[in-house]
């Protein structure tokens, strides 16, 4: 199970079978793998996002997704899990998040991957600022109940 934070773009579909391979050595045990990879849009709450920084707090952030990855593992029966999650400057339709979860059956799969996804939203450290189509920006931020509220700071 492995956690990664990148600065650079990734392409979710050659860092997958790269971990895939490295990492499952698991004849016959993984019977469902379930993938969610979450990209910028360029849009939120009616304004048009043109760009977006991440920040996080090194050291911290991983431990916080592995600490989730593990609460997972706890529920469900998972063979194995990955996190890959971007920081710094990020364009629309790039990736931000690529969670694989991988099981002996798809329930499991689809539920801790659901639930590493929205554990990672409401309770890691990362901090978002939002770059407006108006050249403002702004900094998103979340309750631990993962519902956002916004501060608007022009430029």
């Amino acid at each position: 199970m492995a956690v990664i934070i990148r600065t650079e773009a990734f392409d979710p579909w050659q860092v997958l079978p790269l971990y895939e391979q490295a990492n499952l050595h698991h004849a016959g045990k993984i019977g469902a793998t379930s993938v969610f990879v979450g990209t910028m849009r360029d849009f939120n709450d009616g304004d048009s996002v043109t760009a977006m920084h991440l920040e996080y707090y090194p050291g911290m952030t991983e431990k916080q997704l592995q600490k989730i990855i593990d609460q997972a593992a706890q529920q469900w029966q998972i063979v194995d899990a990955f996190i890959v999650h971007r920081v710094g400057d990020i364009l629309p339709s790039q990736p931000i998040v690529l969670v694989a979860v991988w099981t002996s059956h798809r329930g499991d799969a689809f539920d801790a991957s659901r639930f590493i996804m929205e554990a990672l939203k409401s309770q890691a450290p990362f901090w978002k600022k939002e770059r407006l189509l108006t050249d403002a920006e702004r900094w998103v931020l979340k309750n631990t109940d993962g519902y956002q509220r916004q501060g608007q700071q022009h430029v």
